[in-house]
């Protein structure tokens, strides 16, 4: 079974032969522990597949990552930065001032991303190998929520929801728009999965009351997600936080999985939630590896999956690793866990032309 098979079986509930599953690391982590850690996923290839050794550079860090430096994206936000190696903020927004809306056009999908330059015969290329793998192709259906609060600022979107600002529909409506040319691009281009970023979250609740949403946001979320559905592709919804209160709000919108973090829902509330009725990429607690031992690693991974775990599917698990430093008997661990746990059922040519 290829892994893209795999992947959809798991989403779909329809028997995957094992649990996908992946770790990744910030900018910051590769730059602190450098050679150990190449060591690490080196040793670990049917997580980190494709790897080569020497392939990444420790101190180039991408746009928006550089300490004390400004960018300018393509939808006129400005970022600034003080930490090297983490993700910036926005701190100037194009919209603050609503009087900007009226002149205000989004960047052009057919030829820009929200950072650089679209390149379609890249991803054609790149579709291509990925097939040839039996990998999922996946499509970046860029931002939504989090867009909206990028443009506004924080602090104005917050108010123009809870006033029931004129001017919302409006910002919702352009961001509409761009999204369903942004779906319409990558269908034309084969996606297998088109991939969404929403953070509406925070560790105890949404930003705004599930009313809220379900009165400003969630028609917007159904349209997007619906239209990639009745294309026959999925739609992967990433969006931090505790999002319990509108989990059968995502279902009903047509979200296929959802990336559901640990500690803000508990796995109490991820599995009452999503078993059995929502595919869960559950991000491991992040928050703990720095300060925890591998054992409680090993244990953790081991809970997600015997209490999540199905034979039908409906479980992925993911470790994303942010840390400046961390030990690195916890990494080593958090790979072993998840080759134990999840990849049982990987056939061994999985790391070459299968996928």
């Amino acid at each position: 079974m290829t892994e893209q098979e795999n992947w959809l079986r798991a989403i779909e509930f329809r028997s995957p032969q094992w649990i996908p599953c992946g770790v990744s690391f910030s900018p910051i982590t590769w730059h602190n522990l450098r050679e150990d850690l190449e060591a690490i996923v080196l040793r670990h290839p049917r997580i980190f597949r494709d790897f080569e050794a020497g392939s990444v550079d420790y101190d180039d860090f991408p746009v928006v990552y550089r300490a004390n430096e400004s960018f300018r994206d393509n939808w006129g936000c400005l970022w600034y930065n003080t930490v090297s190696g983490i993700e910036g903020v926005v701190v100037e927004h194009p919209l603050a001032d609503w009087s900007a809306l009226d002149g205000y056009h989004p960047p052009d999908p057919r030829f820009k991303t929200e950072r650089g330059d679209r390149d379609w015969d890249e991803v054609d290329k790149q579709f291509a190998e990925q097939r040839a793998k039996g990998r999922v192709c996946w499509g970046d259906g860029e931002r939504l929520f989090d867009r909206m609060y990028f443009l506004r600022g924080y602090e104005n979107l917050m108010v123009d929801i809870a006033t029931d600002d004129p001017h919302l529909p409006a910002l919702i409506d352009m961001i509409r728009q761009h999204e369903l040319a942004v779906i319409d691009l990558w269908l034309e281009h084969g996606a297998d999965l088109i991939g969404f970023h929403t953070d509406i979250g925070t560790q105890r609740g949404l930003m705004i009351s599930p009313e809220q949403f379900r009165k400003h946001i969630k028609p917007l979320f159904k349209e997007l997600f619906t239209k990639c559905r009745d294309a026959g592709v999925h739609a992967y919804l990433s969006s931090d936080g505790c999002l319990l209160d509108i989990v059968d709000d995502l279902i009903e919108c047509g979200v296929s999985v959802h990336d559901p973090q640990l500690r803000a829902n508990t796995l109490d509330g991820i599995e009452r939630a999503y078993k059995g009725k929502l595919c869960a990429n559950v991000d491991l607690d992040r928050q703990m590896f720095a300060f925890c031992t591998p054992d409680d690693i090993w244990n953790q991974v081991k809970e997600v999956v015997e209490r999540m775990g199905a034979p039908e599917g409906g479980l992925m698990i993911s470790g994303s690793i942010s840390d400046a430093t961390l030990p690195l008997e916890n990494i080593e661990a958090l790979c072993e866990a998840l080759e134990e746990y999840c990849l049982k059922g990987m056939p061994s040519e999985s790391t070459d032309e299968h996928g």
